[in-house]
């Protein structure tokens, strides 16, 4: 038997890779190849939840009011101030609710004072400060999601036990100047009494029933220009996204937070269709700046365990791992896409699906592998 010419097998072996791809590419036009990709993000990423970012969840008691930053005087003097009425309660049977709530108030312009000297004397020394134009070189490095949360979760260290026992020592015996002295018969009432409501509530949240939802969370897809050309609208993507937020918040009468530097334009959304969305997370410019930013939104509001989280299906997989590294557990609920799949047939709007379905494939390879280097720390 003769030896096949070596240009034969060459053009045999061409022939058989251009077969190949020529069938890829049909096949990347059908509707099975994005729902294969699908299926492997749904069961390679791991949405395990990274527990020592979820203390900073622990309180559960969230609140679209609440608007301290977690760690920072101020949120450790509210702190002090429930603590301090707690016992107040216990032991003198809410005898002096309203001096407690009037030397809070000093406690929190004390701060405030001193915060805004502080701040001063930074712009005095450093004038370029007062434009921070640029996220600097270590934002752009990776870091990890845990990071940013155990500074505050180190109680034991003697500096927050120091500054918690000396605010609760000002609570306890500051002696209030005349003018300080008179606005105790100025207290509103009903701040004692939301006071007293947030404390109830946060006795009772606790342990975290990670069972159930506690806000709403959806993320931007994109903006577009209206009919017009004029203005600025959100896109087919985030519409839709906003439309399955509708019919989630019929059922659930929860919190939303609306991520992306869409936000303002989905709040706008919402609102001609009915429903005031209140918590904005405006800074974020990618998928790991979402769940990150809006984590850190959730754990000032008071913290939330679990969200209902709404986006495409191709977004979701890397969106929930994201969000667990971060200390959150996700509920999916997703929502279509501009597009839907043929039954069978190849098609261009299946190659839309493709193409998304690949890139959050490469995107999340990447995110695994190397980590999201384009993720600023903090907004």
């Amino acid at each position: 038997m003769k030896n096949t010419h070596w240009m034969v097998r060459f053009l045999q072996i061409v022939t058989g890779l251009f077969v190949l791809c020529g069938c890829l590419l049909v096949f990347i036009y059908t509707p099975f190849y994005s729902k294969i990709i699908v299926k492997g993000l749904n069961h390679f990423a791991s949405v395990e939840l990274n527990e020592v970012a979820a203390q900073s969840q622990k309180m559960a008691a969230l609140s679209e009011h609440e608007n301290l930053e977690p760690g920072s005087d101020l949120w450790i003097a509210r702190q002090a101030y429930l603590k301090v009425m707690e016992q107040d309660i216990q032991q003198n049977n809410s005898a002096n609710l309203l001096l407690i709530q009037a030397r809070y108030k000093a406690l929190q312009k004390v701060i405030e004072d001193f915060q805004r000297e502080q701040q001063d004397q930074k712009l005095e020394q450093s004038p370029s400060a007062q434009v921070p134009l640029l996220p600097s070189q270590e934002d752009a490095e990776p870091v990890d999601p845990a990071a940013n949360v155990r500074e505050l979760l180190e109680w034991d260290r003697s500096e927050n036990k120091e500054r918690i026992e000396q605010y609760m020592e000002f609570l306890t015996t500051h002696p209030l100047e005349q003018r300080e002295a008179s606005s105790v018969q100025e207290t509103n009432g009903e701040e004692i009494r939301q006071d007293l409501a947030l404390l109830q509530d946060q006795q009772q949240v606790k342990p975290a029933n990670r069972s159930q939802p506690y806000a709403i969370v959806v993320l931007g897809g994109g903006l577009t220009l209206d009919e017009q050309r004029k203005e600025i609208v959100v896109n087919n993507y985030t519409r839709l996204r906003l439309e399955t937020t509708l019919a989630v918040e019929k059922h659930y009468q929860l919190p939303i937070v609306l991520s992306g530097v869409e936000a303002p334009y989905m709040q706008r959304w919402l609102k001609n269709h009915g429903v005031d969305a209140k918590l904005l997370e405006d800074r974020s410019m990618n998928t790991c700046e979402n769940t990150r930013f809006s984590s850190l939104l959730l754990q000032k509001k008071g913290g939330a365990p679990t969200v209902i989280l709404i986006t495409d299906r191709y977004h979701m997989p890397r969106t929930r791992r994201l969000f667990a590294l971060n200390g959150i557990q996700t509920i999916p609920v997703e929502a279509p896409m501009p597009t839907p799949l043929t039954r069978w047939r190849p098609s261009a709007q299946n190659y839309d699906h493709s193409r998304r379905a690949n890139y959050e494939m490469l995107a999340t390879m990447r995110d695994v592998w190397f980590g999201s280097s384009d993720c600023r720390e903090v907004p």
